[in-house]
């Protein structure tokens, strides 16, 4: 029961860092969840997770690795293969020795052997933390295709290389030619193993889907155990498990991208379930991570043989140490143009934001867990806590340093600030806007058409008047839609004549719709005498209700006057109609976003027309509008603080649009309620 409470702990840990992340964006996630581990840890609630390395991989590293190989591009990854193979391989064993030297130059204490095994564990870079970094910034695409590929392939080569220096320090024998041959061996065997059983894995896919069990549970379990039973088999005969799955996850997307079956609701099952199982696993890492943080601390500040201020000068110089080296390999890849020519930046920047985005992580610590701890004369293994301290360390600054200085390294040069802001709110704006009228469009169905139509019609209004206060030349945005409009009530003045030439269509009904049409088209080009005729039309109006309160109508003037009157609704009815059809016919995808203003102008008149004519109460189309607003409004919200995570707009620029939105909803509400009442 205990042990059920702990997970339970550990999930809601996990939802409270994103609920943070939700208002402090710039914060990476793993740094939240590093933070909520140590408080979790430092609290005394009696909470001790003991790191067992072998289960951490197979439980952790080996679905995450399965499911970035599955969504990592091929052909990115083989266009890219030299540099790939250059950090994930070379830089690598480069940084082995040199780093292990440093260390042992450093850190007397700790054997050579022992240096080389922390160099090697310290040498693989983290893709989920990278990943959940750059979320934020704008990376360009190719580096994070080498980012990515170099962070599937470089787990593999320093955990080989890992093992052999703890197997030479434990049993004080080394071959460079052994090392060599048998990393060659279990690199190819991950590889090749990987693939086969994946291979395997999708026939038996295959032949439980002829069999006639097209069951979507069968197979999203299947799914699910794939990486799991691949990277214990191959480990279990001493193949590299890390490429197993990842070779395991390439073959996948393979033969996802060639199948035919038109299974697209397991495609979506599948979807979704690895997006939630990959959530939880992400932020299960890092929350165990910090957890273990506070006993590798105190392990080594309260052991009076360490100076507390050389450990910690210990981390930062390893820390720069590994960034320079890095930085030094990839400035000599660029010169021997193994990056020049696929990048498309200044190279100082570019060096930069791949030498920063060389962050440690999980598989530094957990690698760094496996240490043993005695060796094999059963002698103490040397400085074990030390070098798990160390490991830890370098995982926190680099975690750092990428978060500092990655979001300004990647940083688009702008020549004036208050333009790019300008800018930026201009663009989040109209995000907001399409993503509230997309989130209609999905909602749209037969029965709240009428009620959907009016309110994208409100949307591109709104549309249209940024788009105007963005144009170099409003004007000519505004002269667009008198035009439109005018052509419009063009092709209903041509139906009304059409009716009068075939007789369709008394005298009277003619004059009044000629009459309705003169006065929109007064509305379009002179706005205050229309105002002047409205005003003046209002008055006749009451005038004339007055007379009749005075002077009541008989019951067949009455009915006479009814019938009059939905005649005239069925022909307005008749003449949206017919503008409806001319401006879906001349609209284009440049003009689109102003034809559709008045195409759902015209819609929400027929809806009105359509509600007056039936006599219906218009109490059910308002709450269908209502609705749609509700879900439009979420919408604006939703997207607006989607561009805040991933650091496209400020903390001011969301905070005004926040207000923008606020501000429409509490008059759109209070217009509602005044319909209502």
């Amino acid at each position: 029961m205990e042990f059920f409470l702990l997970i339970l702990l550990l999930l809601a840990v996990i939802g409270l860092s994103s609920f943070i992340h939700h208002f402090f964006p710039y914060i990476p996630v793993p740094l939240v969840q590093i933070a909520l581990g140590v408080l979790l840890a430092s609290l005394p609630l009696g909470i001790h997770i003991p790191m067992e390395p072998e289960l951490f991989f197979v439980l952790f590293i080996a679905p995450l690795l399965f499911h970035d190989g599955k969504n990592v591009s091929r052909h990115a990854l083989w266009k890219l293969r030299k540099p790939i193979l250059l950090l994930a391989l070379g830089l690598v064993f480069v940084t082995v020795f040199t780093i292990g030297y440093l260390i042992y130059w450093l850190i007397p204490s700790i054997p050579l052997p022992a240096a080389f095994a922390l160099a090697a564990i310290l040498s693989p870079t983290d893709v989920v933390a990278v990943g959940a970094i750059s979320s934020r910034v704008k990376i360009p695409e190719t580096i994070m295709h080498i980012l990515e590929g170099e962070g599937l392939m470089n787990d593999a080569s320093g955990l080989v290389a890992f093992k052999f220096a703890v197997a030479a320090t434990v049993t004080g024998a080394f071959s460079l030619a052994q090392a060599s041959g048998s990393f060659i061996v279990i690199a190819i065997g991950g590889l090749a193993g990987g693939s086969l059983l994946a291979i395997l894995i999708i026939q038996l896919k295959i032949f439980i889907r002829r069999l006639g069990m097209e069951d979507v549970t069968i197979h999203m379990l299947i799914q699910l155990l794939t990486p799991f039973v691949i990277f214990y088999l191959v480990e279990h005969v001493h193949l590299s498990g890390i490429l197993s799955v990842v070779a395991a996850g390439i073959v996948h997307t393979i033969y996802r991208e060639r199948d035919q079956s038109p299974a697209m609701k397991l495609q979506l099952v599948s979807q979704n379930t690895w997006t939630v199982l990959i959530y939880i696993l992400n932020g299960l890492v890092f929350l165990l991570l910090g957890l273990q943080v506070p006993s590798v601390i105190s392990e080594i500040f309260k052991d009076p043989l360490f100076n507390n201020w050389e450990v910690s000068k210990y981390i930062f110089i390893l820390s720069a140490a590994l960034l320079f080296l890095r930085f030094l390999w990839i400035g000599a890849a660029w010169k021997w143009e193994w990056l020049k020519k696929e990048i498309e930046m200044p190279s100082m920047r570019a060096i930069g934001i791949i030498t920063i985005s060389g962050v440690r992580g999980a598989v530094t610590l957990a690698g760094a867990f496996t240490i043993p701890y005695v060796l094999a004369d059963g002698a103490p293994f040397p400085q074990r806590s030390l070098i798990i301290f160390i490991a830890a360390g370098v995982i926190l600054v680099t975690l750092l340093t990428a978060s500092i200085f990655l979001p300004i390294l990647a940083r688009t040069e702008k020549v004036n600030a208050n333009e790019q802001r300008e800018i930026m709110a201009r663009e989040a704006k109209l995000r907001t806007i399409d993503s509230a009228i997309r989130s209609i469009r999905e909602l749209m169905n037969d029965e709240n058409r009428g009620a959907a139509v009016s309110v994208i019609a409100s949307y591109n209004q709104i549309r249209n008047q940024l788009n105007m206060e963005n144009n170099k030349n409003p004007e000519h945005l505004k002269l667009l839609e008198t035009e439109i409009r005018m052509k419009a009530l063009e092709a209903e003045a041509l139906y009304i004549e059409t009716l009068k030439l075939e007789g369709k269509i008394d005298r009277e009904t003619y004059y009044l719709s000629d009459e309705h049409i003169q006065r929109m088209r007064l509305a379009v080009t002179n706005r205050m005498r229309f105002r002047r005729l409205f005003i003046g039309t209002l008055a006749k109006r009451s005038v004339f209700k007055l007379i009749q309160l005075i002077i009541p109508k008989s019951q067949q003037q009455l009915e006479t006057r009814q019938a009059q009157l939905k005649k005239m609704i069925q022909l307005k009815v008749n003449m949206a109609k017919a503008a409806i059809k001319y401006l879906n016919n001349q609209m284009t995808p440049e003009n689109e976003h102003v034809y559709l203003v008045i195409i759902g102008e015209y819609s929400e008149m027929l809806t009105k027309f359509k509600l007056a004519k039936k006599g219906a109460d218009s109490a059910h189309y308002r709450h269908l509008q209502r609705e749609l607003r509700a879900k439009a409004f979420q919408a604006e919200r939703d997207e607006i603080q989607k561009l805040y995570e991933e650091g496209e707009i400020t903390a001011d620029i969301i905070r005004k649009i926040r207000k923008q939105i606020n501000i429409r909803e509490a008059y759109w509400m209070e217009e509602s309620s005044l319909h209502t009442h």
